[in-house]
């Protein structure tokens, strides 16, 4: 014979057999609003009798009870944003919580639509990278209504809570010396949209090495694109079809780094004799290439983790003053950068 599934309990088969409303059986079982003792007891009775089991996970949520934490990167397909993911999801798990991943694409609409779902969804913390640096209230309220919220890669000032981030206009500062160093004073920049406070600092960083070595900052070596590989490649090259190209070229993110040298490739263009390339951001396949390519490094192991344990004790009950944390970032120079090569017949 097969086996016949047993049709679930519902709650009006429970109210029915304890002779009370479906509301107050649903009040009953599911651990809100007033009951009476009498009522309360029938029903719970009535709901062992008839096999009765409920959605628990709904009812868990409701009391926040379930151990899940969410986390709002930018985007996620950024190997940055998923290293960190990855490494939040392990330190989470020895905790014994759960992790909900929601990426808000750089889209403070999307990041809003998000956070109140995840509030909605009574998660017992939120780690977030914003969006923007500006508009930040959703962010400001959910600390305020005592949600446990670290910021990771970049932290508005307005916003009272942990945060992590790294040095970035440093950071960029010292790769541009460094081209400059080498001889390079066309030095190109690929950057994404300076509503983001990361693409705004290493900006700053690259504009602020010019200056200090006297270099006029040239706006048509810097180009705007979107953080994804097709992207970079076509402002890549924009910026290396003109006559008097640049010798260098400063990338702010891993994907547009790996764009640049599928474009540089596709032009003929050689790496470094053509072009000299420093990328923000390490990524494996930067040890991989020939040659290898020269990058600013973040101390990206230690973010996960970190953010994890600042999240933890917020949830335990510290209640002491926002802890802002800034990593120094670290140059690793390998092939990728020489000096300019003398261009005698152009």
């Amino acid at each position: 014979q097969g086996l016949v599934a047993q049709k679930a309990v519902t709650i009006r088969e429970v109210a029915a057999a304890a002779r009370v409303s479906r509301a107050t059986a649903a009040r009953a079982l599911n651990g809100y609003g007033y009951v009476g003792e009498e009522a309360a007891k029938r029903v719970l009775e009535a709901a062992s009798r008839l096999g009765y089991r409920g959605n628990l996970v709904a009812q868990a949520l409701r009391r926040g009870q379930l151990p899940i934490i969410g986390f709002v990167p930018g985007d996620i397909q950024n190997p940055f944003f998923a290293r960190i993911a990855h490494d939040i999801d392990s330190d989470l798990r020895r905790c014994r919580h759960n992790l909900l991943i929601a990426s808000s694409e750089e889209s403070p609409t999307q990041e809003i639509e998000l956070l109140d779902n995840l509030r909605a969804l009574n998660v017992r913390g939120i780690i977030v990278a914003p969006a923007s640096t500006e508009g930040n209230q959703h962010l400001v309220r959910l600390v305020r209504e005592g949600m446990p919220v670290v910021l990771v890669d970049r932290a508005p000032a307005d916003v009272p809570c942990d945060s992590i981030t790294v040095d970035n206009e440093a950071g960029a500062r010292e790769a541009v010396n460094y081209l400059i160093a080498r001889g390079h004073r066309r030095i190109a920049l690929i950057h994404d949209d300076s509503r983001i406070v990361t693409a705004r600092e290493r900006l700053a960083g690259y504009a602020n090495a010019l200056r200090g070595h006297g270099i006029a900052i040239d706006e048509s070596l810097i180009a705007v694109s979107r953080s994804t590989v097709e992207y970079a490649i076509d402002a890549t090259i924009r910026l290396f079809s003109r006559p008097d190209r640049p010798t260098a070229l400063f990338t702010v993110d891993s994907l547009m780094t790996q764009g640049a040298l599928l474009a540089l490739r596709s032009m003929g263009l050689s790496v470094p004799h053509d072009v000299s390339i420093v990328g923000f951001d390490d990524f494996d396949l930067a040890t991989f290439t020939d040659p290898q390519i020269t990058v600013v490094a973040q101390p990206i192991a230690q973010i996960g983790p970190l953010a994890v344990k600042l999240l933890m004790d917020r949830i335990n009950g510290n209640d002491d003053a926002p802890r802002r944390v800034q990593f120094p970032t670290r140059l690793i120079v390998r092939g990728s950068v020489a000096r300019p090569a003398t261009r005698l017949h152009k």
